[in-house]
């Protein structure tokens, strides 16, 4: 099992400092949020996209990708009524894949809530349309570039759209194409109310990335989740991709919660 952080917890960091903070640490990859960046990738130029792949290579990183992918610029929506608001979110998210793959990167996260929830004035049938409509343009350009664009399921305290792993594998279904897939939040499917086991079983080989987390926003080992049964459930779906550290709670310190992160999750999975 490999393990990488997301980059947001060392707020206001150079990346450069993030990549070899990791490394010392002893993670194995980065997985960043793009508004910590630029406001709009679309103005990061080629040569810094090529600096910031060589940065995490010379400390030994992988940047696994990319999450948290409409926070900036502002203004994106993937269900909302006026076509232009599709389209230019659409259009972005292009760009967010091909930044991704220009980093080296596999993985993009869709959580975004508040870019996804049920417009005002839309049906829900309305909404997963266009969403569908999106991610379906979406996953074809990930396919060119050769990376996945993997729908998050949120609770319902975040958005009152794809609560579920059974709603985002019936996302992943109707669009149907292999690009577009889930992931596993472990805060975020804690409010499904089922044994997590069971959860993660449901999205089997579909779930291409994981974040590790405590149902309380905190790290992985510093609240009452029990790691063990994802542990396991995780190596009965024959998952082999990375566990990602994503907190959102930055107390006490970004050190403190990496490091102590870190030595839970190897504790609980081995290596």
């Amino acid at each position: 099992m490999k393990f990488a952080i997301c980059n947001e917890l060392f707020e206001g960091w150079p990346i450069e400092k993030v990549f070899k903070t990791a490394a010392e640490l002893g993670y194995d990859g980065v997985e960043i949020a793009p508004f910590t960046i630029a406001d709009s990738v679309d103005d990061i130029p080629k040569s810094k996209r090529k600096e910031i792949a060589g940065q995490a290579e010379s400390h030994g990183i992988e940047i696994v990708g990319l999450h948290w992918l409409l926070v900036k610029p502002e203004g994106m929506y993937i269900n909302h009524p006026d076509e232009e608001v599709r389209l230019r979110t659409r259009k972005y998210l292009d760009s967010l894949i091909r930044f991704c793959g220009d980093l080296g990167g596999r993985i993009l996260v869709f959580g975004s809530p508040k870019q996804r929830s049920v417009y005002k004035g839309l049906t829900r049938e309305q909404a997963w349309d266009y969403a569908r409509e999106t991610f379906s343009h979406c996953a074809d350009t990930a396919r060119k570039v050769g990376v996945y664009l993997c729908i998050e399921a949120l609770s319902p305290k975040e958005t009152d759209f794809i609560n579920t792993i059974t709603d985002a594998l019936k996302m992943v279904r109707e669009v149907g194409k292999p690009n577009f897939r889930t992931m596993i939040d472990i805060k975020a499917i804690s409010s499904d109310g089922r044994p997590l086991p069971e959860i993660i079983k449901e999205a089997g080989r579909m779930a291409m990335h994981v974040h590790a987390n405590d149902a309380s926003g905190r790290g992985p080992g510093m609240g009452d989740t029990d790691f063990r049964p994802i542990f396991q459930a995780l190596h009965q779906i024959g998952y082999d991709g990375y566990v990602s550290v994503e907190v959102f709670d930055y107390k006490p310190d970004p050190i403190t919660i990496a490091t102590d992160s870190l030595k839970h999750l190897k504790e609980v999975f081995g290596g």
